[in-house]
């Protein structure tokens, strides 16, 4: 071959590179039903893509109300990243997806793979469903009240009625829309990956969709089987057992915290003769009985407020509940303004709280520091609330063969490791991984490299435990924690 023959092969090689190889700007569409529009992260070479996709909100009428989904696009940092993205999937009922985006700028997923962020519809910015709870940033009354006031959510109905079709708000719905949004971005496969209630919108998409997926990552399990609030009693009392335990079994713990049970016991018992009064940055509020189950329930999920449990109920034990309700107000601010609730009373309605009989009420919740509050607020909502319809054999449970890794914390409090189990028992291609943790396992850094491991073979075979038993939480907080 000549000189310049081979000079003209390699610039021609060079062209179907760099065609290849295209800016994550021209892989994705500016036009058509889902038209991106690119943000710069702080470089021109790293973007953020951010579009609408607008969908029939009743999917079984073609003339009627439409609604736009917001979607959010990481692109891969390769020049060819891999085919099959990372759809991630939020938690909740009426977390925003995309709101979660700024958190997996410079995360590993992105190495090889874009990452796609949908606002299921009822969230964030599609056509988002609030409900308010009295509980305003700077209202502390509200923020210590029990968050399902049922006649919050009767006052709230007409105004989302009027904008909505509350019906059409149930997961079955969203897992056609996500499906819509992967066509509209020319995936053929995509990963899931899901947390609490996006580990349920994996499961139905899988259901639904299994053609579609390569993988699936589930972190703190809600299977079909879980009906929801019904078993957030059991599920908290649980935890709290679990910690009690953890206290007990260590010298330094037990010496410090010696009727860590007693010292609930005897703050239940102050609030049922009478709400504690308190001052709180200059507002009289109050803490009933049913405001501080919820908020302890709500300070287990997570394991920095898990820590600091025992030092917060021995110090209410003795009479000073103000450490305790200003941890509450930290706690329950973070979880309300994450949530849509009037999105949460759509989904639960239709999916769990029509399955829920009496018996199964008084079973779950008799002898736990919840009781029956959460459960009872949600069906006396729902009684009013417009309901859904889901599809035949909703209950059964998702059994497919998706190469699926579950993960479960030890101290989970509201999914803890029998609902992975559960899921995991009809799924064939799973593996099902128990973690020292609380409710969301799979920030820690040896979790990340087991799920890196899962997504490059999508599959469970010989995935690489070692170590994973070796993963343990921070030490529980000792008395006077706060001062140092």
């Amino acid at each position: 071959m000549t000189h310049r023959a081979i000079t003209t092969l390699v610039s021609l090689l060079l062209l179907a590179g760099a065609a290849s190889a295209q800016s994550p700007r021209d892989r994705f569409p500016s036009d058509g039903p889902l038209s991106l529009s690119v943000e710069t992260l702080g470089s021109d070479d790293d973007v953020l893509l951010r579009g609408f996709l607008e969908v029939a909100e009743n999917r079984a009428e073609t003339a009627g109300r439409r609604i736009r989904l917001h979607v959010v696009v990481l692109p891969a940092r390769r020049r060819e990243p891999r085919a099959d993205p990372v759809f991630w999937l939020a938690g909740g009922p009426g977390q925003a997806a995309a709101s979660l985006a700024p958190m997996f700028v410079e995360h590993w997923l992105r190495e090889e793979r874009d990452l796609v962020f949908v606002d299921q519809r009822g969230t964030g910015r599609s056509n988002p469903l609030h409900v308010k709870t009295g509980a305003e940033r700077n209202d502390l009354a509200g923020l210590l009240a029990a968050p399902f006031d049922p006649e919050r959510f009767r006052a709230a109905l007409p105004e989302l009625e009027k904008r909505a079709d509350l019906r059409c708000y149930t997961s079955s719905i969203a897992a056609d829309d996500l499906d819509e949004v992967r066509r509209a971005l020319g995936y053929e496969q995509v990963n899931l990956m899901g947390g609490s209630y996006g580990t349920r919108m994996a499961l139905v998409y899988m259901r639904q969709y299994r053609a579609a997926v390569r993988s699936a990552v589930l972190d703190g399990v809600a299977p079909i089987a879980f009906e929801n609030p019904l078993h957030h009693a059991r599920s908290a009392q649980e935890g709290f057992d679990r910690l009690v335990a953890e206290c007990e079994a260590n010298e330094r713990t037990r010496t410090a915290y010696p009727d860590l049970r007693g010292d609930l016991a005897r703050v239940l018992e102050r609030l049922d003769a009478a709400p504690a009064k308190l001052e709180l940055d200059g507002q009289e509020v109050e803490l009933s009985r049913d405001g501080f189950t919820s908020a302890l329930r709500v300070m287990l999920y997570y394991e920095a407020g898990n820590r600091s449990v025992p030092r917060l109920l021995q110090r209410a034990a003795r009479g000073d509940l103000e450490p305790f309700a200003r941890a509450a107000v930290q706690s329950n601010r973070a979880l309300r303004d994450a949530l849509a609730l009037g999105m949460l009373m759509c989904v639960t309605s239709a999916e769990d709280l029509a399955r829920i009989d009496e018996d199964e009420i008084v079973r779950e919740c008799a002898g736990t520091f919840l009781g029956e509050i959460r459960v009872r607020a949600q069906l006396a909502i729902a009684a009013f609330w417009p309901r859904g319809t889901v599809p035949a054999g909703w209950s059964s449970p998702v059994a497919v063969e998706v190469p699926t890794l579950l993960l479960s914390g030890t101290h989970d409090p509201v999914t803890p490791p029998r609902w992975g189990e559960e899921a995991a028992s009809h799924l064939p291609r799973s593996e099902h991984v128990v973690v020292q943790g609380c409710h969301g396992v799979g920030g820690h850094p040896r979790v990340q490299r087991l799920i890196r491991e899962f997504l490059d073979a999508a599959s469970v075979d010989g995935l690489d435990l070692d170590g994973i038993a070796d993963i343990r939480m921070a030490p529980i907080e000792l008395p006077g924690a706060e001062r140092r």
